[in-house]
C-alpha cells in the first residue's frame, strides 16, 4: 500500500496511482521519473508495491541511469536489489557505466564496476566505457579493471 504522500507526489506527477506502470511524459513511469529525482522513499514504496525496476523510457535508459544522473547509491541499490539491468543498453546502445564514465563520475564508474557492470559492451558507434573516459582517474580504472579480467 502506498502512503498518502507517495500517492499525492503520483498524482501531482500526472499519473494514476492505481497503475504503477503508466507512461507518462518522455514514456516514464513513476519508478523512473521519482528515481531520476533522487526520491528514495518513493523509489522504495514504489518497487515493493511491484514497479518494474527496467521499464526503458523514450530514449531506452532505465530507472538505474536516472538514479545516477540523481547521484543516488541508495537508489541504485534498491533497483539492483529488485532486478534492475545493470547491463541495460539505451537506444544508443550506451549503459549507466558508459554515462559515468564520459560524465566524469569516478565514484559511480567503482560503484557499478563493483557490482560487475560490463564494461566491455560497446555502443551503436563501437565505443566502450573506456574510450569514453572523461578523466584519466575513470581511464585508469577502466584500464586496471580489464587487466584483472584480462
Amino acid at each position: 500500500m502506498l502512503s498518502p504522500q507517495t500517492i499525492r507526489w503520483i498524482e501531482d506527477h500526472g499519473f494514476n496511482p492505481a497503475v504503477l506502470e503508466q507512461i507518462g511524459r518522455h514514456q516514464d513511469t513513476p519508478s523512473l521519473l521519482a528515481s531520476r529525482q533522487g526520491l528514495t522513499d518513493i523509489v522504495q514504496e514504489l518497487l515493493a508495491a511491484g514497479a518494474n525496476p527496467n521499464h526503458r523510457n523514450m530514449d531506452g535508459t532505465n530507472a538505474l541511469w536516472a538514479a545516477v544522473v540523481a547521484n543516488s547509491e541508495k537508489i541504485a541499490e534498491m533497483l539492483l536489489a529488485h532486478g534492475a539491468d545493470i547491463d541495460n543498453q539505451n537506444d544508443n546502445g550506451a549503459t549507466a557505466l558508459m554515462y559515468a564514465a564520459s560524465s566524469g563520475k569516478t565514484a559511480w564508474v567503482n560503484f557499478l564496476l563493483a557490482r560487475e557492470a560490463n564494461a566491455a559492451l560497446q555502443s551503436l558507434d563501437d565505443f566502450t566505457a573506456l574510450d569514453l573516459a572523461g578523466n584519466v582517474e575513470i581511464l585508469r580504472l577502466l584500464r586496471q579493471h580489464a587487466r584483472a579480467l584480462a
